[in-house]
């Protein structure tokens, strides 16, 4: 059986385009070009009926590295906290006085984006310090 080595994160949300370019803000990532002839590009997307228009939008990472963000419209809201969340890595390798400078400043960075600070987790003897934040639609995220 052949390894994954590749996948993708979906994020379920009531405006796509707004999320995946709030997420293409925070990790450098940019939208890419609807393939040639398909329905979502040019004029050919403006012909589908409302209801899909703007119904999903991709971001990706422009060095190849990072995996494919894909954001979907569904008509539910979030409800409950998520059981799944992406750690921005800011702090990595830092620790102390010095990793919570870095936290705070990539949060000030990201709050006029539209982000959320929720709260400081400080290090505990086990995990260093990371920062709860939320996106613009209320994912919750870290800064670590």
């Amino acid at each position: 059986m052949a390894a994954v080595r590749q996948f993708q994160v979906t994020f379920d949300c009531a405006d796509p385009e707004r999320v995946a370019r709030f997420w293409c803000d925070v990790l450098g990532y940019v939208v890419p070009p609807p393939p040639p002839g398909s329905a979502a590009s040019g004029d050919a997307g403006r012909a589908l009926p409302p209801e899909h228009q703007g119904a999903d939008l991709a971001c990706v990472d422009p060095s190849g590295v990072g995996p494919r963000l894909f954001f979907q419209r569904v008509p539910e809201g979030k409800v409950v906290k998520n059981r799944l969340h992406l750690d921005v890595r800011v702090g990595t390798g830092l620790v102390g006085e010095e990793r919570l400078a870095a936290l705070e400043a990539e949060c000030a960075r990201l709050v006029p984006l539209g982000a959320v600070r929720v709260r400081l987790l400080r290090a505990d003897g086990v995990n260093e310090s990371c920062l709860v934040m939320r996106d613009v639609e209320g994912n919750e995220f870290c800064l670590d």
